[in-house]
């Protein structure tokens, strides 16, 4: 591994079935971690933003599972994985609005169906591999410098 793929720093969070708290004090933890290392603004608001939905989604629809960030020079990892129901249409679930959110989470303001198409909008990459009925995996990328000038240029979102 080369000097500027090395770690900067690197944490994961736990996070169980029903949890709503951690999922807001992952994403906490991870915005201060990054504001501390210097990170453009954009870059800790949209990595906050995944550590929380990711979050959410395993405290809403799996047994448990963690989410793992990791800063390297130029890009931020989130790596989230689960067990549990998994994803039976994966096209589907990135539409927004669609929810398999049980009406109790729905009751309580969760579970609009946001969860990974938020992820996607604000994400560089965003890979999902799930199988149903054993758990999901996330990983999904953020570059500290875009790939894509023009978008950089325009303001707009890198999805």
């Amino acid at each position: 591994m080369s000097p500027d793929n090395e770690p900067r720093l690197a944490f994961k969070f736990q996070v169980n079935d029903k949890d709503f708290i951690m999922a807001g004090e992952a994403a906490s933890k991870t915005k201060k971690a990054l504001q501390q290392l210097g990170l453009r603004q954009e870059i800790v608001r949209n990595a906050a933003i995944i550590v929380y939905e990711a979050a959410m989604n395993i405290v809403i629809h799996a047994n448990h599972g963690e989410i793992q960030v990791t800063i390297v020079p130029d890009h931020v990892t989130v790596i989230a994985r689960d067990e549990g129901e998994g994803i039976p249409d994966v096209d589907l679930a990135m539409q927004e609005g669609y929810s398999t959110a049980p009406e109790e989470v729905r009751e309580m303001g969760f579970g609009a169906g946001m969860g990974l198409p938020n992820i996607k909008h604000c994400s560089d990459s965003l890979d999902i591999e799930t199988h149903p009925g054993i758990g999901t995996t996330l990983k999904v990328t953020l570059y500290s410098h875009p790939k894509d000038s023009n978008k950089a240029e325009t303001g707009a979102m890198y999805v």
